[in-house]
């Protein structure tokens, strides 16, 4: 097979790092074109300087508008890693000239146009592609991810949360109704922004809970956690950020609906994700930890019945960037396009 042809959108921001230091290394990408208005004429191993040992001498940032990206005829795949709103700009002329696009933002997640305006605020700017766009998590959606010219990336809190779920879900152990779900993420999952709240002396020796009661990713998480349990899912969401870079860890908790012990529960994990090669579900008594997955395309699951309160606990724990953004992306990115599946991906 001819090396695959890819541009990234958004090389400048932390997930848009990631994702070029992926690609740089995969055996059977090329990175024909990097786009950032913010670093065009910025030499790319100046502006970057961790991948400066991977990078082309004659790869450069360039400003290109979404029209002159979607006339280039050398392209078979386009990365989008840009704020939601931004993104289908260039989704829509990329799709009309016929281009697979992956989709790091949340333009494509949902289904309904409504859903995106009631989170995020706005009307969807883009709704006539909202038919054809596949949620790109391998795992759920394997098959549908094959045949996709438009693929959405799963947010990082949503890969977490609903991973740790399917199987309980999709096996019948817990009452939907009685989701609890608290997460801890890495401050790059903010975005490379200035904000006061993300500065070091704010970050560091600091756990704070925010966008409460109401997180914009609830809207894709319980899409998705609905289409699991073959009805309506409304769960309760309490991101926080944490003193730490990188990494997310997830703690679930939910009434369990039948009688259930250990084994059980365990079993259950593990043969849903039997043959995932970045599903590590752990057996009592280990549990995941964010050090074991940072830089991987990673997630660690473990799962706990607590008899004395009828409830299942459920732990996962992943990257941010990788397997929460960039390297989930590029996994999706192999399906489409018939690559080993854990090809140029950190295990």
């Amino acid at each position: 097979m001819d090396m695959l042809r890819t541009a990234i959108v958004g090389a400048s921001g932390y997930s848009g790092e990631e994702l070029l230091r992926v690609l740089l290394g995969h055996p059977r990408v090329e990175v024909a074109t990097i786009v950032s208005r913010s670093l065009e004429g910025t030499p790319p191993a100046t502006a970057l300087p961790p991948l400066a040992p991977l990078m082309p001498p004659d790869l450069a940032f360039e400003n290109l508008s979404p029209g002159d990206l979607a006339a280039r005829a050398d392209l078979d795949c386009v990365f989008l890693a840009l704020p939601h709103g931004v993104a289908a700009e260039f989704a829509v002329p990329l799709r009309a000239a016929g281009k697979v696009v992956i989709d790091l933002s949340a333009d494509f997640r949902l289904n309904e146009a409504a859903v995106y305006e009631e989170f995020y605020g706005t009307a969807h700017p883009a709704p006539e592609l909202l038919g054809e766009a596949v949620y790109g998590l391998p795992e759920l959606h394997r098959d549908a991810i094959r045949g996709a010219g438009l693929i959405a990336a799963p947010g990082c809190y949503p890969t977490s949360i609903i991973l740790g779920l399917a199987p309980a879900l999709q096996a019948g152990l817990i009452d939907p109704a009685t989701i609890v779900a608290n997460s801890i993420s890495g401050s790059t999952g903010a975005g490379r922004k200035a904000d006061a709240r993300l500065l070091l002396p704010e970050v560091a020796e600091n756990l704070y809970a925010y966008g409460v009661p109401k997180h914009r990713h609830l809207s894709e998480i319980e899409q998705e956690l609905s289409a699991l349990a073959g009805r309506g899912v409304v769960i309760t969401f309490i991101p926080h950020l944490g003193p730490l870079a990188r990494g997310i860890q997830t703690s679930i908790t939910a009434n369990l609906s039948k009688e259930l012990d250990q084994s059980a529960a365990e079993e259950t994990y593990h043969q849903r994700f039997q043959g995932e090669p970045f599903v590590h579900v752990h057996a009592a008594p280990a549990l995941p930890a964010v050090k074991n997955v940072v830089r991987t395309n990673r997630i660690e699951l473990a799962v706990r019945v607590d008899p004395r309160t009828r409830r299942l606990l459920i732990f996962a724990c992943e990257d941010n960037l990788g397997k929460g953004a960039a390297t989930q992306a590029v996994q999706a990115m192999n399906v489409r396009f018939g690559l080993p599946e854990t090809e140029g991906l950190p295990l």
